[in-house]
């Protein structure tokens, strides 16, 4: 199936064309009927020459009715264009191709009516002047008369033709179903329509509906599908298609809304764009943005010449390279067509930071380019990067982040000279925490800490990262692993160093601890410095003492009491119990019961 909209000033035949070439109706209203005037969308079909079908949107022409015919023409690629023989180019011909261009519709034929009640030529020859100076460019025009008929045959090989030349739809693409109509059925409930200009939804799918704010949130079940009065299990892109969908948030469908594929779709309210047409500075600071059958109230920010930032009343599922145009409904024209840059732009909170945003974004098209909107971004979730509309360029980094190559390279150096200087801070403790590692850095998962220190090069690396940085027990050490004494706490654990040469299981008491100013915290630096050996709690003696002390209860009588084993190493009570558990804890020492022990000779080999 292909589907084509209509477009052209009111009353220049385009339901009485559409009419003769399918033989359906598509005013639906009585009143329409009776007026002889489209007042909203209308949905007919037919089959062209040398088979495929052709379903027509037919919008309304009225000026007032603008916003019904972008309903209609916005997800659509293709247009018949319609000028009355007899009448001329009008206002809203001149409107609908401005839509038509602003939303940069390259596909057209141009079908002048009326052509029984005067010559077309004249019509025919200015229409195509003006339509070549659009995206449409040259287009294929046929004269026709509903009345007659004259002309009909030529205009469906011409359609045959057009629909032959569009490009094939991606069929495997994320579902974004903009909704032209949405009513109850009794007994079925509700049943929304649109033009499916992507993607295939299947019976049983679940659809998220863009009104929801969470694309993620809860889904609505497709329950029925067809397409042209049709029932089917399956419809791919292009089609038109009628959805009963079941769900909470059903009944608050509304046009303008879109269904979309869960989990895959972001929905944005401030957008940076390229304006195609009237320059930025000259808009008005409040438009109505028009896309897919969605209108939007927005207001602008222009950044530069030919760029803007859109905050919209409420927010859309746009991606990137998403076509739109900008309205201004009180002057009844079309000020700029507009192509999506950004959808996840960052905050202008600096004075000259629209300057510089207009600097970032003249280099960007529009077109989808995963390697340069990570360069952009630096950091940016797959998910999020494939919900924009682009493909992932690399593979993630940690979890499902992706980094840019030059920027997870400064964000190494970064992380090396944080933990350099944090040693060089805090000498007695050179680790720098890996949750202080992420605050300094800006990321928003420690994860991403971890993946820098095991993607880190080692010193003199082909990318300069700096020196190696490892990971010790939640914390990062560079050049410095161990503590670096100052000269006052050097001195202090020297004397202490000697009073446990002299008694070597005689470790000094709290107090005498405290006249040397080894506070808990200076004590912890020694440990891990090396210049002392933590037993217990408040308990340190010389490094080795443990496996010397091992040595000593290996040459006692076989098992020993705690008792034997204070007096075999001089100490007292205080000192041999957390020694023996830490002895216990290495296996250099085995607890048989609640008084006796026993050495393990090969561990105390081992040990030594």
């Amino acid at each position: 199936m292909h589907v084509v909209a209509t477009a052209g000033h009111v009353d220049h035949g385009k339901s009485s064309l559409v009419r003769a070439l399918t033989g359906m109706e598509p005013d639906r209203w009585e009143e329409e009927r009776r007026r002889g005037l489209t007042l909203d969308l209308g949905f007919v079909w037919t089959e062209l020459p040398g088979g495929g079908t052709v379903a027509f949107v037919d919008v309304p022409g009225h000026e007032k009715l603008v916003g019904n015919m972008l309903a209609g023409v916005g997800p659509v690629p293709a247009v018949l264009l319609v000028v009355a023989a007899d009448q001329g180019w009008q206002p809203q011909s001149e409107e609908h191709l401005a839509v038509l261009d602003a939303l940069r519709v390259r596909h057209g034929v141009l079908a002048v009516t009326r052509s029984d009640l005067a010559d077309p030529a004249p019509v025919r020859r200015d229409a195509l002047a003006r339509i070549a100076e659009t995206s449409l460019g040259k287009v294929e025009a046929v004269a026709v008369s509903s009345v007659t008929g004259e002309g009909l045959d030529g205009l469906r090989a011409a359609l045959s033709r057009l629909t032959a030349a569009l490009p094939a739809p991606d069929r495997a693409a994320d579902v974004r179903l903009w909704v032209d109509r949405a009513f109850t059925v009794r007994g079925r409930g509700t049943v929304v329509t649109g033009t499916l200009a992507a993607g295939t939804v299947r019976a049983g799918d679940r659809l998220v509906p863009s009104s929801s704010g969470t694309p993620g949130g809860a889904a609505l079940r497709v329950r029925g599908l067809q397409s042209l009065q049709q029932d089917r299990e399956e419809v791919g892109a292009v089609a038109r298609v009628a959805l009963n969908v079941h769900g909470a948030a059903a009944g608050a469908l509304r046009r303008g809304d879109a269904l979309l594929t869960p989990g895959r779709w972001l929905t944005t309210a401030v957008l940076d764009v390229r304006l195609h047409g009237d320059p930025a500075a000259d808009l008005p600071r409040h438009l109505v943005l028009h896309a897919g059958s969605a209108a939007v109230p927005a207001t602008v920010r222009p950044l530069g010449s030919d760029t803007a930032r859109l905050t919209l009343e409420r927010p859309l599922p746009l991606r990137t390279g998403d076509t739109a145009l900008l309205r201004d409904p009180g002057r009844h024209r079309i000020p700029a067509g507009l192509t999506v840059l950004d959808v996840r732009p960052p905050r202008l909170e600096r004075r000259g930071a629209g300057r510089a945003r207009a600097r970032d974004l003249e280099a960007v098209t529009g077109a989808p380019d995963g390697a340069a909107e990570l360069r952009r971004r630096g950091l940016v979730r797959r998910a999020e990067l494939l919900a924009m509309g682009v493909l992932a360029p690399a593979e993630p980094v940690a979890g499902d982040w992706l980094a840019d190559p030059g920027h997870w390279a400064r964000l190494r150096r970064r992380l090396a000279e944080a933990v350099e200087e944090h040693a060089a801070r805090r000498p007695m403790d050179p680790g720098l925490p890996v949750e202080a590692a992420r605050r300094a850095l800006g990321l928003p998962e420690r994860s991403l800490v971890q993946a820098l220190v095991d993607t880190a090069p080692d010193a003199g690396g082909a990318d300069g990262g700096g020196p190696r940085v490892r990971q010790r027990d939640g914390r990062l050490y560079g050049r410095s692993a161990r503590p670096q004494l100052p000269p006052p706490v050097r001195r202090a654990v020297d004397a202490v160093r000697a009073e446990l040469r002299r008694a070597p299981f005689r470790a000094p008491e709290a107090r005498r601890l405290a006249e040397l100013g080894l506070t808990p915290g200076v004590v912890a630096a020694a440990v891990a410095a090396g210049a002392l050996l933590r037993v217990g709690d408040g308990i340190v003696l010389l490094p080795g003492a443990d496996t010397e002390a091992a040595a000593l209860l290996a040459r006692l009588e076989q098992p020993f009491t705690t008792s034997e084993a204070r007096r075999a190493l001089d100490t007292t009570r205080r000192v041999v119990i957390p020694l023996l558990e830490h002895l216990d804890a290495r296996g250099l020492t085995v607890r048989l019961d609640g008084t006796l022990r026993r050495c393990d000779p090969a561990a105390s080999a081992d040990a030594r």
